[in-house]
């Protein structure tokens, strides 16, 4: 698609024109005391855990403890994420270092992998070939990719969309694995002995603690149940926000501003989406403004909604139930070879128009 440089003038004002909106309503200011008051909860909650672990001996009420941990890790990935967004701190390096260490010491995550695979996404959102997330893997998300499979592979990818919560059981294992692999072949890596020294002692040292205080069998149970709970919570949290929308063509330019709306869902809900969600419900404006806090972005929603609605761009919502709809009913249709939710709005209006 070709953008005449009218029409690129028009679509980069738009663009600045909301930010200016957002920057005049003090949206992107830091947030020290909603960030501190998150560390203390968090700090709270695992020494609660800690203490439960500890205390309650060898039962199997343990594993209702392993299913906290394994909230507490996801929320602590959720505040990594702000960190590495420099969300926290006006400084850079205090951000950086934060995540690294919240990342790799609390959570078993490389926070250099990370950065790489999700910069690239908040670059090209669902983007054929520039998206890392929508890359084949397990899943797939798109017909050329299906039409590769055979076999039994083929017959697993035609039902990928019923499959996709059992398959987060395992996400947080996946998520550890690739932290240990990244730290150990990427000789590029920013500050890769850190970040190894800091997986080894989670990765290590958290099993050998659970295991010490319940024995290995009931410790292995409980470590089962904290990585499924922290898989499934972590992909759940992730999915509904792009997972359903419109892929872009590997050939195609948009305009920042309707790259990121036309490829992103909000989930609708109170505070306690937020919180359950770390702000990832509010997708939309976190994608329009990543360094803004994840605190602000519900005061930033109707000023995006309602700017959206001027420039006539669709501003997608759902209930998070409606939206785990939505994913699995789109990954059935992508694991039958169906085309037809992979055109861009954008593209299409710009081709007909």
């Amino acid at each position: 698609m070709t953008t005449l440089p009218s029409q690129a003038h028009r679509q980069v004002n738009a663009y600045t024109e909301l930010m200016s909106r957002v920057r005049e309503e003090g949206l992107l200011a830091r947030s020290p005391r909603v960030y501190a008051r998150r560390v203390v909860l968090l700090g709270t909650g695992f020494a609660l855990a800690l203490i439960a672990l500890v205390t309650l001996g060898q039962t199997w009420w343990q594993l209702l403890v392993a299913a906290a941990f394994g909230v507490l890790f996801t929320q602590t990935a959720f505040l990594a994420h702000d960190g590495a967004h420099r969300q926290i701190f006006a400084s850079g390096p205090k951000n950086e270092w934060a995540s690294r260490i919240l990342g790799n010491l609390v959570v078993g995550l490389s926070y250099g992998w990370w950065m790489r695979k999700h910069t690239r996404h908040h670059a090209n959102p669902n983007k054929v070939d520039a998206d890392e997330d929508i890359r084949p893997s397990v899943l797939l998300f798109t017909p050329e990719d299906v039409e590769r499979r055979t076999g039994f592979k083929r017959w697993l990818t035609a039902r990928q969309g019923w499959l996709f919560f059992p398959l987060l059981t395992l996400e947080g294992l996946n998520l550890h694995v690739g932290a240990v692999r990244t730290v150990v072949s990427d000789r590029d890596l920013k500050h890769r002995r850190t970040e190894a020294a800091l997986l080894a002692l989670r990765l290590i040292g958290w099993p050998v603690l659970v295991c010490s205080v319940l024995g290995l069998g009931l410790g292995a149970a409980f470590l089962g149940v904290q990585l499924a709970v922290f898989g499934v919570y972590m992909g759940a949290s992730f999915a509904p926000n792009h997972k359903g929308m419109p892929l872009v063509p590997r050939d195609t330019r948009i305009d920042f501003l309707s790259r990121q709306v036309l490829t992103s869902r909000n989930i609708r809900g109170g505070r306690w989406v937020d919180w359950l969600m770390g702000g990832l419900n509010l997708q939309i404006e976190h994608h329009l403004f990543p360094s803004m806090p994840s605190s602000r972005l519900r005061r930033a929603q109707p000023l995006v909604r309602a700017y959206c609605a001027e420039q006539g761009v669709p501003y997608t919502e759902a209930g998070l139930l409606e939206s785990y709809a939505i994913v699995v009913r789109h990954l059935n249709r992508v694991g039958l070879g169906d085309r037809d939710p992979f055109a861009c709005p954008f593209v299409v209006v710009n081709r007909t128009g």
